[in-house]
């Protein structure tokens, strides 16, 4: 057992001791950069930002090929930065894109005079319950939709565009793939937002078609699931929907405000975990069933797309699956240990599909954890002696990995420090699988067989119980929410912070090494002020002369006398 232990930690330093691929994180850089910017300028900025980039990204191409070595590719820095340029014109053309849409589109007239329409429109998204301070429950509603048509004093206009509709009482009930007619007054979204407009609905909705839409199917087994988990507790009840398939509708507010205070709220929607346990469950499976590589490999994406289409194909929910994928390679050791590689790429391909992600923070908060698991999480756990299990160090080092790299920006969005957060999310990440497993395993049988979904039900509902429990033993702890710096100082103090952590985790677990480094650091210290007094008079330097002054010997003053025969 201890030298199948020490090989396994081998193989780890082997692992960490490849050098990392950085040649994408430039494009990443331009990539996000342009995306963001692209959410806050007009059309024509935007067409601007392509063409300067699309020229740099030429004339750099050019130059690396006029100037590298003859039979070689050109693998320069200038390559590199190429590449970067040409993403961010892709992503600059398509923000342009969306932004006429936005500003000479159908709904341009009436968001200019804010006058009232008669709209047509395509539901396209699942009603989410919007709060309103003061009440007990919230009673209005936001749901994606796309226009059909619009009338707007007196004239029809058809077109396509993208909007968000917040209504009252009757558009809970909506779903996909629904053709409805209602009114209300055409808004301005707030900026950041890659919508055409907001449309602000005085009626309820009026059905006027129905089409078959994936979406409409999701809601209605997520629907089953909860009406299945209902025998369970308040607390694990709404708690376990939102953990397996990210429906937090039957959640109680105390719960979900102590989960906030432990900084556990990202275990109520479906994560780049969730999509990692999925995914690694139907490895272990494929595995078991003796599997070729290849066949492994699809009967897995398929399971995970499977997945993703029980919880509802989402942007969010597909978000989650690529970084889950790439977090499970990072922990699995990857390619060739080429983690980062596929985290890049795949923020690429998300920002490309969908640039309005580089002003979501939950898009940035997925990257950074994903980001944390690749470049920390594989060195923590192997800082951690052999006969530890290595389920739990990597139950340690994950959740440590992605703290520290999400705290700064949660601490940005919400000025507190939960000194609990860390210990409450390894605590509750030991259960977080079974809940993953099988609440996804009962969801189908909810549907189908709900009387036989009650064991998977009952073994998940009872880990989601003691989530729930964890949460509110660490909410109502003394000191769970302090007060921490706003803006910049907050963001500055809480990175040193981060950092301290790590060279604490890292002295602790190597208390030999750490004395070492202090024992060298005194000997260097000792060297430079020994050097130090003839480079500076005065000081500590010219008493320290004087001290080694007053140890010589006093010079005689007494003539000598002279060598020879005595004088008659």
């Amino acid at each position: 057992m201890a030298n199948s232990a020490e090989v396994t930690r081998l193989a780890g330093v082997s692992a960490l001791s490849r050098r990392t691929d950085l040649r994408l994180v430039p494009a990443v850089l331009v990539t996000w950069s342009v995306a963001l910017a692209g959410a806050f300028i007009d059309a024509t900025w935007s067409a601007a930002l392509a063409g300067v980039f699309a020229l740099a990204g030429g004339l750099l191409l050019v130059g690396a090929r006029r100037h590298r070595p003859a039979l070689h590719r050109p693998r320069t820095v200038p390559a590199t930065i190429a590449l970067a340029c040409i993403l961010g014109a892709a992503v600059a053309v398509d923000c342009a894109v969306m932004a006429n849409t936005r500003e000479e589109g159908p709904l341009a007239e009436a968001v200019a005079e804010g006058s009232g329409v008669l709209i047509h429109v395509l539901i396209t998204g699942v009603p989410t319950e919007v709060r309103v301070p003061g009440h007990a429950s919230g009673n209005r509603w936001s749901v994606d939709a796309a226009l059909v048509e619009v009338t707007s004093k007196g004239s029809v206009i058809q077109g396509s565009a993208d909007l968000v509709i917040v209504g009252g009482n009757g558009w809970q009930d909506v779903r996909p793939g629904q053709r409805v007619r209602t009114s209300g007054t055409i808004k301005a979204v707030r900026e950041g937002q890659m919508q055409a407009a907001l449309l602000s609905a005085s009626s309820a909705p009026v059905v006027v078609a129905s089409t078959l839409d994936i979406r409409q199917s999701v809601a209605d087994v997520r629907r089953h699931f909860i009406e299945a988990s209902g025998w369970l507790p308040p607390d694990p009840a709404g708690l376990m929907p939102g953990m397996v398939t990210g429906d937090t509708s039957a959640l109680p507010e105390s719960l979900e405000a102590d989960m906030k205070t432990t900084g556990m709220t990202h275990l109520t929607a479906v994560s780049g975990a969730n999509c990692s346990l999925v995914l690694g469950g139907f490895i272990l499976l494929a595995r078991c069933l003796r599997l070729t590589r290849p066949v492994a490999g699809i009967f897995a994406a398929c399971g995970l797309a499977a997945f993703v289409v029980m919880v509802g194909p989402e942007p969010s929910v597909l978000r989650a699956a690529v970084m889950g994928t790439v977090g499970l390679a990072a922990l699995i050791g990857g390619l060739r240990g080429r983690s980062l590689t596929f985290l890049c790429l795949a923020t690429i391909v998300l920002l490309l599909l969908d640039p309005s992600m580089a002003a979501n923070v939950g898009f940035l908060l997925s990257v950074l954890a994903t980001l944390g698991i690749v470049l920390l999480a594989t060195r923590v756990a192997s800082w951690i002696p052999v006969w530890v299990p290595r389920w739990l160090a990597a139950g340690v080092a994950v959740p440590l990995s992605a703290q520290l790299l999400c705290g700064p920006v949660i601490v940005a969005l919400q000025p507190q420090f939960t000194p609990y957060a860390f210990i409450a999310n390894v605590v509750a990440g030991i259960l977080v699988a079974p809940v993953t497993v099988f609440g996804t395993l009962a969801v189908p049988l909810a549907v189908g067989l709900p009387w036989l979904a009650a064991v998977p039900i009952a073994i998940a509902g009872t880990c989601a119980g003691v989530v729930a429990g964890v949460a509110r033993f660490f909410a109502h702890l003394p000191g769970a929410a302090l007060p921490w710096a706003e803006g910049p100082a907050g963001i500055v103090s809480m990175v040193a912070f981060s950092m301290m952590t790590l060279l604490l985790v890292w002295v602790a677990l190597h208390p030999m090494q750490a004395i070492a480094g202090i024992v060298w650091l005194h000997d260097a210290v000792v060297v430079l002020l020994d050097r130090w007094p003839g480079k500076r008079v005065g000081g500590w330097g010219a008493a320290k002369e004087t001290q080694r002054g007053l140890h010589k010997p006093r010079r005689s003053t007494k003539r000598p006398r002279p060598k020879g025969p005595p004088q008659r």
